[in-house]
């Protein structure tokens, strides 16, 4: 090959690749967020604004718990925005929040004491009733199984609680047996770790498929893709 080519396939190879390299760049700034477990002058940020705002009462401290969660999605709700929790780009934007360069770093890999067997097992249901939900619906139905641990009207383990007879369909029907994906996985590990977007709810249904007249007597506290969730 004349020197001349292999110089001109050379600098379109390294064109290519800046270009990918770019692109990259530009996804990870732009898939940015601050949601549950990020940390850091961002967040102080965004609590000062919601508490000048009046939607926050907890300390400035640049950690994103359940205070500042639940301010979040009052601010969500009350300006018409997505109400997932999450502070993405549409969120920010209401907020007057550069969310670039921000870091979100969830806390996903701690347990509260959980074995990795609970995690595997609550990830599974998870993975058996939400699959193809929002996250956050996902958080959701695992936060459902551990509030109704901690009930004095439910058996007191995860295990217990989801082979309690007809309590998942996902346990009837086997799909609990379907390999989790990585958002389940760490779906259960952010509903162990505390993240509650029910707010202490005991059951969850689809409207469009529920069969049972009993669930509808339960109040409805919200909805969260597909899924009803009450007390």
């Amino acid at each position: 090959m004349p020197t001349g080519e292999k110089k001109k396939r050379l600098v379109a190879a390294v064109a290519l690749l800046l270009a990918i390299l770019c692109v990259s760049v530009q996804w990870v700034e732009a898939s940015t967020v601050l949601a549950w477990g990020s940390r850091g002058e961002q967040v102080s940020a965004m609590q000062r604004k919601l508490k000048q705002w009046g939607y926050y009462a907890g300390a400035v401290d640049g950690i994103f718990g359940k205070g500042t969660y639940d301010a979040v999605v009052f601010f969500q709700r009350r300006n018409g925005l997505k109400v997932d929790g999450v502070v993405g780009p549409a969120t920010a934007a209401a907020m007057g929040l550069q969310l670039t360069g921000a870091t979100a770093k969830a806390t996903t890999t701690a347990t509260s004491g959980h074995s990795t067997s609970e995690v595997d097992l609550l990830a599974r249901v998870i993975h058996g009733e939400a699959r193809g939900e929002p996250y956050v619906g996902k958080v959701a139905v695992g936060a459902v199984v551990l509030n109704r641990v901690r009930s004095s009207s439910f058996p007191n383990t995860i295990s217990a609680v989801i082979y309690q007879p007809g309590a998942f369909d996902a346990v009837r029907d086997g799909q609990i047996w379907l390999t989790p994906d990585a958002d389940s996985k760490r779906a259960a590990r952010d509903a162990m770790n505390g993240w509650d977007p029910t707010g202490g709810c005991l059951y969850y249904f689809n409207p469009r498929t529920a069969t049972s007249s009993w669930i509808w007597t339960r109040p409805i506290q919200l909805s969260i893709g597909k899924h009803n969730f009450s007390i």
